[in-house]
């Protein structure tokens, strides 16, 4: 077991270096942002951080144009992930099917209807919920050109805040770069549960105070001034959460 894992680990290890000054960089920097917009297991944070840790070291691509990649293959999987659910429904993806991912489907449905793009750029952040929130956002009919605009902003932040953290674990642990491969990977992991929890306890604190929001209530007549200028009585419910 321990030696299977080693040998993996060497075979990523050996990719990972070959990749930072290979001319397939940015394509493959591209494809696998692009492609973890809609499947998670795609690997597109551990290439960020491998590139940023290469470019705080001085070999391999700018971070500059890091940061400009990615955000677009970010952005462009996004898109394509919002026309998979416009087309053929939730249920399109197989991440998705299963009993985790019908429930992250309900809640991003949920979290659509009450905040839409604060939840867009909240779930980049998280891998299988970025997947649930763009395919659902599609298959709702979320506004196109509304979601286009707060991905590409989710997009920007997210390949500059991994673009950071491999240049920050390079700062730290320089001469070791797969060191700070792997430690930025795993801050941007620790990021997405943070965000993750964080979204889970906001959603469920806003739903109990909408449901010990009390009815409005006609008032008494005793309660209503005399004459014209008397306030008109309010009927029906207080208005739910937007």
């Amino acid at each position: 077991m321990v030696d299977g894992i080693a040998g993996l680990w060497g075979q990523v290890e050996a990719w990972l270096l070959a990749l930072v000054d290979s001319a397939w960089a940015l394509p493959t920097l591209f494809a696998t942002t692009a492609a973890d917009g809609f499947f998670p297991p795609v690997p597109g944070e551990t290439v960020i951080v491998t590139l940023a840790v290469a470019a705080q070291e001085g070999g391999g691509v700018a971070w500059s144009l890091v940061l400009l990649v990615a955000a677009l293959g970010a952005w462009c999987g996004d898109q394509l992930a919002y026309s998979l659910g416009r087309a053929l429904g939730t249920r399109s993806l197989p991440v998705l099917r299963g009993a985790r991912g019908r429930r992250t489907v309900a809640w991003a449905a949920r979290a659509l209807d009450r905040r839409g793009s604060s939840v867009v750029l909240g779930a980049r952040f998280v891998p299988v919920g970025r997947t649930a929130v763009n395919v659902t956002a599609g298959a709702v009919g979320f506004s196109r050109r509304r979601f286009m605009g707060v991905s590409a902003v989710a997009s920007v932040v997210w390949a500059g805040w991994s673009v950071a953290l491999g240049m920050l674990a390079a700062r730290w642990l320089g001469d070791q770069p797969l060191l700070a491969v792997a430690v930025g990977v795993v801050a941007g992991i620790l990021l997405g549960f943070v965000v993750d929890r964080a979204a889970s306890w906001w959603s469920g604190r806003r739903d109990a105070v909408a449901r010990r929001r009390p009815l409005a209530v006609e008032p008494r007549p005793s309660d209503v001034e005399d004459g014209p200028t008397a306030p008109t009585p309010l009927v029906g419910c207080a208005a739910g959460p937007g």
